[in-house]
């Protein structure tokens, strides 16, 4: 395929990419609703343990597959091989499926704020109906390519980006000018709550939350035979966005609580109480500020969408062998999209958005149960990803690179640290305090020991026909593509050693 063609994405349009993909005012208000002002220094470690380093990392491993079209997936073939690298694109896929159980509903709620300036009450039926007709829509935008879905971000993550700055200069002019906050702004305040056992498991629970809130970086990651100035352009662009995004979740976190009480906040209407307040401190009718907060969050919301649309079906099936799954299904367009399996995730992703109506009676419900499962499950790619880096940095470090993310120990230290600090916020992700049994068996647990169990089967049964029909080339689906790049002798002594220190079976 001719990528030449493709190149048609500028820098401001991957900038807005990325925040689409990564920032929303949502993801400030659903930790705000978990742990209030706690979730602000929260967010700003997050930025500097999790997202820094994570697209600092993602930059490296872009500079080192600069034409790859799967992103992840080569990512972590690079050290690891093709079997972890397609359990890493599964899990990846795998999760955004859940995330559309979260993502869809919500759409009708800042579509009723738009054209209502309320939120309409809807039945389950009506929810779960008009959330697969939405996504079928979006569905076959996103099989259009870049492009279009560049042009629907760069309307959507703008306003968001205005909106948000526009909410913490006028916020903080408020503050100067004498306001007392609803919630004062104070260091106790900003301390988890360390009172009891499930008020530290509840915290831990929500780290969850928001180190999935600052990711997402990894998803422009599948463009970048689509970007006007190749790496160098996608590495300066993803670097700015990191520190931007990063800022503004911790001070808008900061100040969420200005206007309305801690506590008073729910999931599915937080941002229109907190901007209603802002509103009603300057003069502005409840609902102008509704409509007008409604149709940012839209068409923000639309194209995240978008964004998380295509990139998982790209992540996944774009570069994967065509003999798992059939060569009709991961073939590509001329946008670099596999059309046929993006309608398979929208089959698949039709009962997910069924499912979750039956044990809420609310969005708002609804908008819970989707979020701690979606939570603690999105962390499951990230470890892969570190796990590839650590093992790229360890072995293969002598690969040549237009970017390198410090000394060899120094990213072997970092991408440890990140691994056993993941593990632990997974477990307290996977566990939340409270759900019921149930749902935390069939969603967080058994959903990810069902997909990811069927994953290795599927690529186990693949290999064993591999070995016997093409040795030789099952030897290389197996091994890392980095030792393709070393030097010769490099080479050879690395195939000696690899099988030892990575898993094969």
């Amino acid at each position: 395929m001719n990528t030449n063609t493709r190149a048609r994405v500028g820098t401001y349009a991957l900038l807005t990419m990325t925040v689409a993909a990564v920032f929303n005012f949502r993801n400030v208000i659903n930790n705000s609703v978990s742990i209030g002002l706690a979730s602000a220094p929260a967010f700003f470690f997050a930025t500097l343990l999790y997202f820094l380093p994570y697209t600092l990392i993602i930059a490296e491993l872009v500079a080192l597959n600069k034409n790859s079209e799967s992103g992840d997936y080569q990512w972590v073939k690079t050290s690891l091989g093709g079997r972890w690298a397609f359990l890493g694109a599964f899990s990846y896929w795998f999760v955004n499926l859940f995330y559309f159980a979260s993502l869809l509903p919500i759409i009708l709620v800042y579509a009723s704020y738009t054209f209502w300036g309320q939120e309409k009450v809807f039945s389950q039926t009506t929810i779960a109906v008009i959330s697969i007709a939405i996504f079928a829509l979006a569905t076959w935008v996103s099989t259009k390519g870049a492009t279009w879905i560049g042009k629907v971000t760069s309307v959507g993550a703008t306003l968001m980006m205005v909106m948000a700055l526009a909410f913490i200069i006028l916020t903080a002019g408020a503050l100067l000018g004498g306001l007392e906050p609803a919630t004062p702004i104070t260091l106790g305040a900003m301390k988890p709550d360390t009172t009891s056992f499930a008020a530290m498991w509840a915290f831990f629970g929500t780290l969850a939350w928001i180190i999935q809130g600052v990711g997402g970086a990894e998803s422009v990651g599948v463009y970048i035979n689509d970007i006007r100035g190749g790496v160098k352009t996608f590495i300066r662009t993803i670097i700015f966005a990191g520190l931007m995004i990063g800022l503004l979740y911790a001070i808008a976190s900061l100040l969420m609580t200005v206007f309305v009480p801690a506590g008073e906040l729910t999931y599915s209407d937080g941002i229109f109480q907190t901007m209603g307040g802002l509103g009603a401190y300057f003069g502005v009718g409840t609902e102008i500020v509704n409509r007008i907060v409604g149709l940012v969050m839209l068409a923000a919301t639309l194209g995240s969408l978008l964004m998380w649309t295509a990139t998982p079906v790209k992540i996944f099936f774009s570069e994967i062998p065509a003999g798992i799954f059939g060569k009709k299904l991961v073939t590509l367009n001329d946008k670099g999209i596999p059309v046929r399996a993006a309608w398979l995730q929208f089959i698949i992703v039709v009962p997910i958005l069924l499912i979750p109506a039956l044990g809420s009676e609310s969005i708002d419900g609804m908008l819970q149960i989707v979020i701690n499962m979606t939570a603690a499950t999105a962390l499951i790619p990230p470890l892969f990803i570190y796990l590839a880096y650590f093992f790229f940095r360890k072995n293969f470090d002598n690969v040549p690179r237009s970017f390198r993310v410090g000394s060899r120990k120094f990213g072997m230290i970092m991408s440890a640290f990140m691994m056993s600090v993941f593990a632990f916020v997974f477990i307290t992700g996977t566990l939340p305090y409270g759900q019921e049994v149930w749902m935390t068996l069939v969603y967080n647990i058994g959903g990810v020991v069902v997909f990811i169990g069927g994953a290795y089967l599927i690529y186990l049964r693949y290999i064993k026909r591999l070995k016997k029909s093409d040795p030789n080339a099952a030897k290389l689906e197996l091994s890392p593509t980095a030792v393709r790049l070393l030097p010769q002798s490099e080479a050879f002594a690395q195939s000696e050693v690899q099988s030892k220190e990575i898993p094969s079976k």
